[in-house]
């Protein structure tokens, strides 16, 4: 139940693909020629059985110019020092720069070097 007196229901799925999709325009605002066609997408696993390296957090499809990051992988299987709403989103946006810097074949600092640099 919600109205106009009470906050939107958010669930952590919805704030998952929020997070993403925020990262994904923030990323093709600064590369807008490398990403203006990459897709972003979400899924909740890998369809692929579990190899040895553990589950997948990203896959990059570099062909089809996709992007798939895994939300269970990413919000379960990450060790946060401090387990909080800013901690989370952090690594929410470190796993779309990593996979981003892999379709880019770039380094992932170098992607937004000025959020970065602390004056």
């Amino acid at each position: 139940m919600t109205g106009p007196h009470l906050p939107l229901l958010r669930s952590r799925a919805d704030l998952f693909d929020m997070t993403v999709a925020s990262t994904a325009e923030y990323l093709k605002d600064l590369w807008p020629d490398e990403l203006t066609d990459a897709r972003f997408e979400v899924a909740v696993l890998p369809s692929a059985p579990l190899g040895a390296g553990g589950l997948d957090r990203w896959r990059v499809i570099k062909r089809e110019r996709r992007i798939i990051l895994y939300r269970l992988p990413i919000e379960r299987m990450s060790r946060l020092h401090r387990y909080d709403e800013l901690h989370k989103r952090m690594m929410i946006e470190s796993c779309v720069f990593r996979a981003v810097a892999e379709l880019l074949g770039k380094d992932p600092w170098d992607l937004a070097p000025e959020r970065f640099r602390h004056l």
